[in-house]
């Protein structure tokens, strides 16, 4: 990328502003859930109040065409086609969805790696347990690295399915999403990304990926509202996978006695959903869009590149993540004080962390016998001021004891 395309300190400022940041408050939780611009905000309360005022179905019908350019949105940053998206909850929904539509049968093999999210492990066992299948892990190498070779060594006949959690919720390793996508094309193995942590921090192009599905959540990176994300299923796959809910929104009444499902992703939907959020989704998007997605890349890997930095020079600090392409969260521990003593005692110092359990991304933390992680997770609206401060009360805390 070009120096000078660069988001300047001037722009973050600009950026804190029309988010009405407050300057006494630092936000390092933005892998659990990022401060809204104020536009999102106004967008979700606005409409809200004139449902109130003309009515529901009418609201919905005034704004129908800002409702459809949702769906756009979603396709241009993702670069899919509009009928290939579903609007959803959550990335668990979106996840559920599309993972309990497969056709999974006995004896069939789940390909995963150990940074896999808890709700997925959760849907894996759950299908060991009621339909035969086998999971496979593939563990990273000894630089933390995804090993793509044990990967494509471990593909059979009975592969049905790759299953990828993009960005870890407690680690700061980025997986190669793309060199998995081509290996699962060269096999011709249904390939999942879980792109959660991921869409809004960094570039996304599921064309380039080569996945079948994408689940995403709205309110991490994409600052969008909480009760929102999107599920991307392609256009050659969607009728293989079984509808889980259908409604007269999923699917068309062909008589009184059978019905055919929505030529497209809305397939996955259902009618009654909050439009609200949806504009909110529609807005944050935009506002990520006119930013530019690289750039916002660009500005996290400098903020939680300076972060570890600092946090090596402190005593008694162990940073865990590890791998060649590190993202904007940053995991750590501390020598005699336990995460959440950590995250309480920052809570005083109006400093915003969140603390990553075991059980979040269980395989990965069983192997590195770790119980928890303080998970400071960054964003382009924060700035270095805000590091130097929250590493002087580290220190401060880590002296203290």
């Amino acid at each position: 990328m070009q120096q000078d395309n660069i988001i300047t300190e001037e722009e973050v400022l600009k950026f804190r502003e029309e988010s009405g940041t407050p300057n006494e408050k630092i936000h390092f939780n933005n892998a659990g859930s990022s401060l809204n611009p104020t536009i999102v905000v106004d967008t979700v309360v606005n409409y809200l109040r004139e449902e109130a005022i003309i009515g529901g179905y009418e609201a919905d019908f005034k704004y129908k065409p800002d409702l459809e350019y949702t769906y756009d949105l979603i396709a241009k940053l993702i670069n899919s086609e509009r009928d290939e998206i579903a609007i959803v909850e959550n990335a668990s929904t979106a996840w559920g969805l599309a993972f309990n539509g497969i056709k999974f049968n006995d004896g069939d093999v789940i390909i995963t790696s150990e940074m896999e999210y808890i709700t997925n492990l959760i849907g894996f066992i759950h299908l060991r347990k009621t339909k035969g299948i086998t999971v496979q892990v593939v563990p990273n190498d000894e630089q933390g690295n995804f090993q793509l070779e044990a990967l494509e060594a471990s593909i059979t006949s009975r592969t049905k399915l790759i299953a990828i959690t993009h960005i870890p919720s407690t680690a700061g390793a980025v997986l190669p999403i793309v060199e998995i996508g081509k290996i699962a094309s060269k096999y011709g193995v249904l390939y999942m990304v879980d792109a959660c942590q991921t869409v809004g921090q960094l570039p996304i192009d599921v064309k380039e990926i080569g996945c079948d599905i994408l689940s995403v959540t709205g309110r991490k990176y994409l600052r969008a509202p909480r009760g929102t994300g999107f599920l991307f299923v392609k256009k050659d796959i969607q009728d293989q996978l079984d509808l889980l809910l259908v409604d007269g929104h999923s699917a068309e009444l062909t008589s009184e006695d059978n019905y055919q499902p929505r030529p497209d992703g809305r397939r996955f939907e259902l009618f009654e959903k909050n439009r609200a959020l949806i504009l909110g989704l529609g807005k944050a998007i935009a506002y990520a869009l006119a930013i530019g997605i690289e750039r916002i890349w660009q500005r996290i890997q400098l903020l939680s590149g300076e972060l570890r930095s600092q946090l090596k020079t402190i005593e008694s600090v162990n940073i865990h993540d590890a791998g060649t392409i590190q993202c904007g969260i940053v995991t750590f521990s501390v020598t005699g004080i336990t995460s959440q003593d950590i995250k309480a005692r920052l809570s005083e110092k109006n400093i915003n962390v969140s603390v990553g359990l075991a059980k979040s991304t269980l395989i990965y933390m069983n192997k590195n016998d770790l119980v928890d992680v303080v998970r400071a997770s960054v964003h382009y609206y924060n700035t270095i001021d805000e590091i130097n401060i929250f590493c002087k009360e580290l220190t401060a805390l880590t002296k203290g004891k």
